[in-house]
């Protein structure tokens, strides 16, 4: 692996991109050079909305420290509470998509939500 594609790697995780050989690109990837020559190709996910909605999710992983399946239910809740600030269930198919990452149903979402909604 190049030093550039291991330096960049922890930046790659958190926008949910990936690193490939040049000899691999694909139109659309981006193409880093280092020292003047080719070095590392970056290929960046599709800017659909469930792609904006995978990186809030990880995003919000990365802050809690744990994958959401993983975390104990008032971290679950906080999870919901941190996408709901950061506009995530304003996208379409949200809620299906929250419940399935967090391991729960699109009914407890829709508690958790209704829970900080009333605490307000």
């Amino acid at each position: 692996m190049h030093p550039l594609a291991t330096a960049i790697a922890p930046l790659l995780e958190r926008i949910g991109a990936t690193a490939v050989p040049v000899d691999q690109q694909e139109p659309g990837d981006i193409v880093l050079d280092w020292e003047g020559s080719p070095a590392v190709a970056v290929r960046v996910p599709g800017q659909e909305l469930t792609s904006a909605l995978d990186r809030l999710i990880r995003e919000v992983e990365v802050e809690l420290g744990a994958k959401l399946p993983d975390l104990p239910r008032p971290e679950k809740q906080k999870a919901v509470r941190l996408l709901e600030e950061r506009g995530a269930f304003g996208m379409r198919k949200s809620v299906e998509t929250v419940a399935k990452a967090l391991g729960v149903s699109r009914f407890t979402v829709y508690n958790y939500l209704n829970r900080d909604q009333q605490q307000s």
